[in-house]
């Protein structure tokens, strides 16, 4: 954010101009020429003075006799010299970052950082009372330049300070192993738009990008037992995993293998019941043909049972009425095995 005047400071301008006239005069020019020296000295000043340029990811505020008239876009722009109208330029089309419990000391492929001295910073009480180290970004954009600028005397102070604040009572209203193990990203889903809704009570013209953990342990004393914790949680939900896939297996078989015998059931049950619906109809004919003439149907139905039955048997023999012996029969049946007459 600057203010772009000659040499964008009005005051070096000035001091330049102090410094011309004192040399005027200890070279004890002639007075009739010491109103031309003036008169261009102005219009050097007014010329140098009523352009300014905005880079393409600022926004530039304009205020005419210290009331703001509007925003100046990127690019070359014209004012009033002399100091009537003042830019101010904000960097709106750029994510700003502030860091929390760490400090980048050099950035790239492999950024260094420091905590040297940021304890107070870092360390934070949760709701169980255990303390806890937490490294955290905000990154937020300007999206009204005039408001941040004029609505608030030090913006990223209070931005800071906001966030200082509703980070410790989020985290105040969480146990320690929520801190520390599966629920880093809901409380810093929850902290951003608590900072939100803050920051647009202080209507500043801030929107809030994001906020993430970036890194969250226990203190040192205390480091090795709750590591020890956390992968006994990493451990119970890599077994829960395996419960699931397990589970998503053999459900949609077990589910499979029921619906096939249901459907064999359903389709014995079928079979049976057309089958007793056969015998019944057949039997329901058969005693009608009875009624009509018993001893023929008697007669019929006995020969049926024998054509039925004899082929099943291994032997016959017909005995004589009076008893008096065996009558043989030619075994004409053909072995199983050979398939030859007996």
């Amino acid at each position: 954010m600057q203010d772009w005047q000659w040499g964008k400071d009005g005051d070096q301008v000035e001091q330049k101009v102090v410094e011309i006239v004192d040399r005027i005069k200890k070279q004890k020019a002639p007075k009739k020429f010491f109103p031309i020296f003036i008169l261009l000295i102005v219009l050097f000043w007014a010329a140098n003075s009523s352009y300014y340029e905005v880079d393409t990811e600022e926004t530039g505020v304009i205020l005419r006799f210290g009331q703001f008239t509007g925003f100046a876009e990127p690019g070359l722009h014209f004012k009033l010299p002399f100091g009537i109208d003042r830019i101010y330029l904000v960097q709106t089309g750029r994510v700003l970052k502030e860091e929390f419990g760490f400090r980048t000391v050099q950035a790239g492929v492999r950024s260094t950082y420091s905590k040297r001295g940021l304890e107070e910073e870092s360390l934070t009480l949760t709701g169980d009372l255990n303390v806890s180290d937490i490294e955290w970004i905000v990154q937020f954009q300007i999206v009204d330049p005039y408001k941040y600028l004029f609505r608030i005397k030090d913006q990223v102070g209070t931005i800071r300070d906001i966030s200082e604040a509703v980070v410790r009572r989020v985290v105040g209203n969480s146990n320690v192993s929520d801190v520390l193990t599966t629920e880093r990203a809901v409380l810093a889903t929850s902290i951003e738009k608590d900072l939100q809704v803050t920051l647009n009570e202080y209507d500043i013209g801030v929107r809030i990008v994001t906020v993430k953990f970036q890194d969250v342990n226990p203190p040192d004393p205390v480091k090795e037992a709750f590591n020890e914790v956390n992968e006994a949680e990493q451990q119970k939900e890599s077994l829960i995993f395996q419960a699931r896939e397990q589970y998503n297996r053999e459900v949609p078989k077990s589910k499979g293998v029921a619906r096939s015998t249901i459907l064999e059931a359903e389709g014995y049950a079928v079979e049976r019941l057309n089958r007793a619906e056969g015998e019944s109809t057949r039997f329901t004919a058969l005693l009608t043909e009875y009624r009509k003439a018993p001893e023929v149907t008697r007669r019929r139905l006995h020969l049926e049972t024998l054509e039925e039955v004899l082929p099943r048997l291994e032997e016959i023999y017909v005995m004589d009425q009076q008893g008096a012996g065996a009558l043989p029969i030619l075994p004409l049946r053909r072995d199983s095995k050979g398939g030859v007459p007996q």
